[in-house]
């Protein structure tokens, strides 16, 4: 506790001379005249002082120490009493305290101790003035002091603390004190002293040489001195200050100015034997020791790090211990020394091997020997341990890095060459990088605790940077990757972010590298059987595929995907497509064996992973066409390769012919992932198919079409006898999949003939729907046999070609066969409903090339699908009996409206729609069929035309519908096809509509899809149908580019479709509370039927008015409107809406003009105020579109509206006279009338126009129109 207290009370004393100004100083003179005032107080103290500094050094530390204690408290106690008894002379004793200097008979520069308050500044700056202030001040001192002759008159002065016996006899009492300031100001903790005062002692050392180094060696010693009485915080100050005086020492560069001068020199042994001694102490002591040490041998060449360093005291036995306890720190010495020296020697012990090399130092059973070492270097995370980055260092030097990279860049882009061989260094750069992850990171860190893992996670972001791409396997590691998946599937893990921030650096680290970003994405997915993204919930694999941007990166990327699939491990036999192979053990199993492999199990999942990435490459790839079509065929060629294909024989054949070896894996591929290959081979045609633009030549022989170049390739592998189709072909499906063949061959020769006429899209169409069925062909046995016979016969006839005639045989004999169009659309919508998503897509292309020739009886057989329903055998008949009916039922609209209302009904209350009253509300568009009838020269029936073996391959899926209809007890799965079927119809369609707006087939396509829309069972079976229908009424018929034109738009059909919509636009929509869904979905059912009434109106009355019709010939027209205008008055059952009604007449001005007298005449006439009112603004509607009032037309106006004045008249004369009861109606009456009175006025009709009232209403309107 005394030695505390002391501590305690020189730290006062210190506080209190650096609070003295900096600025104050005071001359030599005044020193001493001060100093003499206080010789007769301070005389006693001295001579006690003075008797006993002789023994201070023959006594224990401790009674050393309390008789310290004891002049320090003497000196201080006389202080107090002088600014006590003087405190006029505070002034000068401040002054006097700021200077260090006394003088006798000549002066020495001043010295001003206020800079060692800055030392312990937080400002680096202010610490780094203060040490240059202190530094230049102390210097000139020495100076000043080494010319003096007499020195003793100095001596004899205040000597600020700087005993005679410290070492420093030949330094300033001032430089004395500095000295002894600095060492304990290392011990401080206050603020930022330690690092200030170990600036200063380390800059004042190494400049000024009269400090020797044996004194300063003893001054650490004594001023720094650590007792067993000291505890916690003291001992800790005293520790820390002692490695800092060190390090000062070790940095200042004087241990090799001494070995310079004096090789013999023992100062630098004592000086690591202090070091390694204070390591020894504390474990926090350790590092920062080795630090010291470090620096010393920075300095040193190597002859003293030798003979000095090494063989310092206690070294040894610190290195000898290292390996049992684990000291990091010894193995960081021992590299750092073998680096400096580059000799070996048997101080280092266990951790270094004797004969120093990687390959050593690396080798399994060292690397064991320093885990322990290795793995205690966790106590300093979250930073890493110095010793890390040196064993990076050894383990891949950069200059041999460097070179490899550049070499795997060339290498690696190029074809694959089966066991390359590498260079010796790269080897045993490898085998010890393999060592180091087994032994260490494996074996040691990842086994261990969290902190470990996460010294794991930051020793490979060293790695990184040095790393070629050829070594990424070895770092990314199956335990490793196990590891990071683990972590990051588990968000509330303690490392979860160190795994993300890994990932962020490891992503960084590829994103500019193609090779190294294929390495990176082979191994994670590999270790983690293609689950990576999914277990760990991240896009970490995805966006490193989006990622690549060269169309050498996708090669590469691709290349490795194959090999990985393939299993390069395993040997394998190579017959060519001359000679088969007589590798016995490689003989591949039957197809019914494949599935029964138990080795496959988690390897499927990365077959699978490989098999869908492939074609999603292109994605993100932003390439010239012909680069992505190179691409293309690359996965084309693995894809036909591993799906279509196999090797009878061994697994690797060469074609001669293609030049290229082709191989499967050792272990047969499961069925499954044939036909996912196949599948994703479609998908690939398809795309291509889509985004392939024009057709150009890449060179003068081969065009870029990748479905010629895929059936090419199939011919020449089927030549190959030793490679098979992935199953076996019956003789009829052999027969087939050869026509499709000779087939595409002539129509791809046609092509090329054709140039870019329409013809040639035909057929490149026409081509690729061949391929994508040869395809099917493959995965679905037996099932589409016949539609490419018939779609085989469509070509033949298309394109009577010399070659297909020859092959066509008696199949042409027939010249009663159909249409060719009936034919092409009956075999493609056989094939649609079993078809994959390219072939629809090649079947949409194939249609859209073709729709421009489709007849009326081929649109009608599409319609047909989509009006077909699955209701009981009862409702069969009805519908048939309604399909013969309609065209003769003109009159039961109402009746039909009424029973719609009843299945409204019903389904707001909840009952089923599959009652008695149940009816088709189709047929409130009222007799749509004969529409039908009109527009084409097909007969009454939709189906006629039609023999039975026609119907039935048109209707071949709605004849395997019903079948399974009748064997499941629900209909719901055949429900569902059905909607599909009607999905992908309806996809065909809206192509038609799209590439023919105007043609008069469109009347016949909106009546259908208008009949569809408004039945009951449309809404029932699938909501998503009718919103499909709407959409395409929307945008292909009311927005469409043009409308229907022609001789084959007669008026007659207009006039009717007009009438039905104008009736279906009066239906009422029932306003009921919505409680559940089912009733919300029939509320916006009956708003989307009345919207499409409103819109078809104005639809058909634009292509009335387009046609130009005289207006004789629209009577009907008005007609039609005359009678809905009389039941909108006299029935209260219409619910025609006046906006409606008011929008007609705005496009459409001609019709109001027409039907002014009749709404005048009825508007007067009418019982209800309220049709009344409404009707008002009808009449002003119309009067807007008769134009303004001008000079030009008001001859014309006066003529047209002094023939209606009478109806006019009586119009005004019942709205002035009873004036309808509510205050709003009342306002709109009296606006009407102000409207027209103004008007008449304008045309010179006032005066004709009261003379036709009576005498009241007369009166009444007077006063308004003088007005």
């Amino acid at each position: 506790m005394g030695s505390k207290k002391r501590s305690l009370e020189s730290m006062e004393v210190e506080e209190g001379q650096l609070d003295a100004p900096a600025n104050e100083v005071v001359s030599n003179d005044k020193l001493k005249k001060k100093m003499k005032k206080q010789k007769g107080k301070d005389e006693s103290l001295e001579n006690k002082e003075a008797s006993t500094s002789g023994v201070l050094n023959s006594v224990k530390p401790m009674e050393r120490r309390k008789k310290r204690k004891a002049l320090d408290k003497e000196r201080r106690h006389v202080v107090l009493e002088n600014k006590e008894s003087k405190p006029k002379k505070m002034d000068v004793e401040v002054q006097a305290s700021t200077t260090v200097e006394p003088s006798s008979g000549s002066s020495l520069p001043e010295f001003h101790i206020g800079v060692f308050k800055d030392l312990a500044s937080l400002d680096g700056s202010v610490r780094e003035a203060a040490v240059e202030a202190l530094v230049t001040e102390l210097q000139e001192v020495q100076k000043a002091y080494d010319r003096l002759e007499n020195k003793d008159l100095i001596e004899s002065g205040l000597k600020l603390e700087a005993e005679k016996d410290d070492g420093l006899n030949q330094c300033a009492p001032s430089l004395r004190y500095a000295v002894r300031r600095l060492i304990r100001g290392v011990s401080s903790s206050r603020e930022c002293a330690r690092q200030g005062f170990a600036l200063g002692l380390t800059i004042l050392v190494g400049t000024i040489p009269g400090i020797k180094v044996d004194s300063l060696l003893k001054l650490v010693n004594d001023l720094l001195e650590i007792t067993s009485s000291m505890k916690g915080q003291e001992a800790r100050e005293s520790l820390l200050g002692r490695l800092f005086a060190y390090g000062s020492l070790a940095r200042s560069g004087r241990l090799a100015e001494e070995w310079m001068s004096n090789r013999n020199t023992p100062y630098i042994k004592e000086f690591i034997s202090l070091i390694i001694s204070l390591a020894v102490k504390k474990r926090y002591l350790q590092e920062p020791a080795v630090s010291v040490i470090l620096d010393l041998i920075e300095k040193l060449p190597p002859e003293a790090v030798v003979n000095h360093v090494l063989e310092a005291p206690g070294l040894g036995e610190w290195f000898a211990g290292a390996t049992e306890v684990g000291n990091p720190d010894a193995l960081l010495l021992a590299l750092k020394i073998r680096e400096k020296t580059s000799i070996d020697s048997t101080v280092y012990g266990k951790l270094l091997p004797e004969t120093f090399c990687p390959n050593k130092v690396f080798a399994s059973e060292h690397l064991s020997s320093l885990a322990t070492c290795l793995k205690e270097s966790t106590f300093c995370q979250p930073r890493v341990h110095s010793v890390w980055p040196v064993l990076v260092n050894i383990l891949l030097p950069d200059t041999l890095l460097q070179a490899r990279d550049v070499a795997s860049v060339s290498s690696s882009l190029k074809k694959h060459k089966k066991n390359r061989k590498s260079s010796s260094s790269e080897e045993e750069i490898a085998k010890n990088l393999q060592c180091f992850v087994e032994v260490i990171i494996e074996g040691s860190l990842l086994l261990s605790s969290h902190d470990r893992k996460h010294l794991a996670f930051d020793v490979l972001l060293l790695l990184l940077p040095r790393l070629p791409a050829s070594f990424v396997p070895i770092i990314l590691s199956y335990k490793f990757v196990q590891c990071l998946m683990d972590i990051l599937s588990t968000k509330d893990s303690w490392l979860f972010k160190v795994a993300q921030h890994f990932l962020k650096e490891l992503s960084n680290w590829v994103k500019r590298d193609d090779v190294k970003k294929v390495g990176v994405i082979v191994a994670i997915q590999k270790h983690s059987n293609g689950k990576f993204d999914s277990i760990t919930r991240t896009k970490t694999v995805k966006e490193f595929m989006a990622d690549f941007s060269t169309e050498s990166g996708c090669m590469l990327f691709i290349q490795n995907l194959q090999d990985m699939f393939v299993d390069e491990n395993h040997p394998s036999e190579e017959p060519s497509d001359q000679s088969q192979t007589t590798d016995d053990n490689s003989e591949m199993g039957s197809i019914e064996d494949k599935d029964s492999v138990g080795t496959q199990g988690n390897s499927d999942f990365l077959k699978t992973w490989i098999v869908e990435s492939l074609p999603s490459v292109l994605k993100y790839l932003k390439l010239d066409f012909e680069a992505k079509f190179r691409i293309r065929k690359e996965i084309l060629k693995f894809l036909a390769i591993q799906g279509v294909f196999t090797a009878s024989l061994g697994t690797e054949v060469t074609s001669f012919e293609l030049q290229e070896k082709f191989r499967w894996p050792k272990v047969a591929t499961s069925n499954a992932l044939c036909r996912m290959c196949i599948e994703q081979l479609q998908l690939l045609l398809a795309n291509a198919q889509k985004g392939e633009g024009s057709r150009a030549l890449s060179s003068g022989l081969e065009p870029n079409d990748l479905g010629s170049y895929f059936m090419r390739f199939v011919s020449t592998l089927r030549n190959i006898p030793s490679i098979s189709l992935f199953r076996s072909l019956d003789d009829e499906e052999e027969s087939v999949f050869k026509k499709l063949q000779t087939t595409e061959t002539s129509l791809s020769r046609e092509e090329k003939n054709c140039g870019l006429s329409s013809d040639a899209n035909r057929l490149h169409a026409l081509r690729y729907l061949l391929i994508q069925l040869l395809l099917q062909m493959l995965l679905r046995p037996r099932e589409f046999s016949e539609a490419a016979s018939e779609l085989i016969i469509c070509c033949k006839i298309a394109f009577p070609t010399t070659d297909l005639l020859e092959s066509s045989g008696e199949e042409d004999a027939d010249d009663a066969t159909p249409a060719v169009m009936d034919v092409l659309v009956d075999t493609l919508l056989s094939l649609l409903p079993q078809s994959s998503a390219p072939m629809r897509t090649a079947i949409e292309q194939v249609f859209k090339y073709f729709c421009v020739d489709i007849t009326d009886d081929g649109l009608l057989r599409m319609l047909r699908v989509i009006k077909k329903t699955l209701k009981s055998a009862r409702h069969q008949v009805a519908e048939s009996d309604d399909d013969d009916d309609d065209e003769e039922d003109d009159e039961d609209f109402l009746k039909i409206e009424e029973e719609e209302d009843e299945v409204i009904d019903n389904a707001e209350t909840g009952e089923t729609g599959e009652s008695e009253e149940h009816t088709d509300d189709s047929e409130a568009v009222g007799g749509l069929e004969e529409v039908d009838k009109e527009v084409s020269a097909a007969s009454d029936d939709s189906d006629g035309g039609m023999d039975d073996d026609a119907m039935f391959r048109m209707d071949t899926y709605l004849a395997q519908i019903f079948k399974e209809r009748k064997a499941q007890a629900g209909s719901e799965t055949a429900q569902y096809q059905l909607m599909l079927f009607k999905l992908r119809v309806l996809s065909l369609l809206e192509i038609y509509l799209h590439e023919n707006p105007g043609k008069s087939q469109v009347l016949l396509v909106y009546s259908n899809l208008a009949r569809a829309l408004v039945n009951p069972l449309t809404a029932e079976s699938s909501e998503q149908l009718g919103q499909r229908i709407w959409g395409i009424f929307q945008k292909k018929i009311f927005k469409a580019k043009d409308y229907p034109r022609g001789e084959g738009v007669q008026l007659p059909t207009l006039e009717s479709l007009l009438q039905k919509n104008l009736k279906l636009a009066s239906k009422p929509i029932k306003k009921k509370k919505l409680v559940n869904k089912k009733q919300s979905a029939s509320w916006n059912r009956q708003k989307m039927i009345a919207s499409l009434a409103q819109n078809s109106t104005f639809w058909i009355l634009k292509i009335i008015d387009a046609k130009n019709f005289p207006e004789a010939k629209l009577q009907g027209v008005f007609d039609i409107f005359q009678r809905v205008l009389v039941e909108y008055f006299d029935s209260k059952k219409s619910q025609i809406k006046s906006e409606y009604l008011k929008e007609i007449f705005r496009r459409r001005p001609w019709i109001g003009r027409r039907l002014l007298g009749l709404l005048l005449e009825k508007c007067g006439s009418t019982k209800s105020d309220f049709r009344r009112v409404e009707a008002l603004d009808l009449i002003m509607e119309i009067s807007k579109s008769l134009g303004p009032a001008d000079i030009d037309n008001i001859d014309a106006l006066h003529e047209f509206w002094n023939s209606h004045l009478s109806k006019l008249s009586l119009l005004i004369k019942v709205l002035v006279t009873n004036k309808p009861e509510k205050q709003s109606r009342r306002a709109e009456v009296r606006k009407f009338c102000g409207r027209i009175f103004q008007y008449l006025k304008n045309l010179k009709l006032a005066e004709p126009f009261l003379n036709s009232l009576n005498q009241e209403a007369r009166a009444l309107c007077q006063s308004q129109i003088s007005h």
